[in-house]
């Protein structure tokens, strides 16, 4: 029966450069988005916060109807993702189903048969190390390089991801990666705040340089996932809607997501 929303899940704004992905390929499909605002960022936290934090808000989703929960935040598939699946999801849920974003990027690395990727992400990404392990354990012969840019999302939530001092930072990161690689071939922008900078990120990264960006890529994998798992695809409901929620201000959120979204939006708060 065709009753349960899809679940976006995000520790801030990020997850809806996701969200816009995949409601553009997917848009018959009911979606909620859910934004633990209040307790971002997720970044610097240990990974057994960061785990409590995220089997909440997933726990918050089921509890919403939701069947199949994507989480749209790199730090939280990095921290928690393996947890939930492993250990949690038998338990509390065995017929539900939680995926991430990293596995989408890496399994996109073997098609385009790159030999050195770099990574480009938030601190608590880079050095949870998961794109690195996850690259090694699919892809072992491909050599990683990675880079943290801590001032890259507050560029993008402080509205300043298109204005001219937003270039300092990007080139100084840019430049660093490709010092540390010079045969880097394809550039993985490991964080959802990052496609907003990818204009920028563009005029700095040699030309034939790979960039890929999560949400289309997201997209696609859950296309694919649909495909191989029809009866999942056959409990998400068909209306078309999306319902947005926060655990910080509704009016603060609704502002941002504009940014995110170039659309206004309607939000309700939430406690995890």
């Amino acid at each position: 029966m065709r009753n349960a929303p899809i679940g976006i899940f995000d520790s801030g704004y990020g997850g809806l450069t996701v969200f816009k992905h995949i409601r553009g390929l997917m848009p018959e499909y009911d979606y909620i988005y859910l934004g633990d605002n209040a307790r971002n960022p997720y970044g610097t936290r240990s990974f057994d916060v960061v785990y409590q934090y995220t089997l909440q808000a997933v726990e918050k989703l089921f509890s919403m109807g939701c069947e199949l929960v994507i989480l749209a935040c790199n730090t939280a598939s990095a921290k928690a993702l393996r947890t939930i699946q492993q250990k949690d999801l038998p338990r509390i849920a065995p017929h539900k189903r939680v995926l991430g974003v990293i596995r989408p990027s890496v399994e996109e690395i073997g098609e385009l048969k790159s030999r050195h990727v770099g990574i480009l992400g938030t601190v608590g990404t880079i050095k949870s190390q998961s794109y690195l392990l996850e690259i090694q354990k699919l892809f072992p012969d491909i050599k990683v390089t990675a880079e943290a840019c801590p001032m890259w999302v507050p560029l993008v939530e402080n509205r300043e991801y298109d204005k001219p001092g937003a270039d300092y930072f990007i080139r100084q990161h840019i430049n660093r990666i490709f010092e540390k690689g010079k045969s880097i071939d394809t550039l993985i922008l490991g964080c959802t705040h990052y496609p907003l900078l990818l204009d920028k990120i563009s005029n700095y990264v040699p030309e034939k340089v790979m960039i890929l960006s999560q949400g289309a890529l997201v997209a696609k994998k859950l296309q694919q996932y649909f495909n191989r798992h029809p009866e999942m695809e056959k409990r998400c409901s068909l209306g078309g809607c999306a319902r947005f929620y926060t655990t910080e201000s509704p009016e603060r959120f609704k502002e941002t997501a504009q940014i995110f979204l170039d659309e206004t939006i309607e939000v309700e708060r939430t406690e995890l």
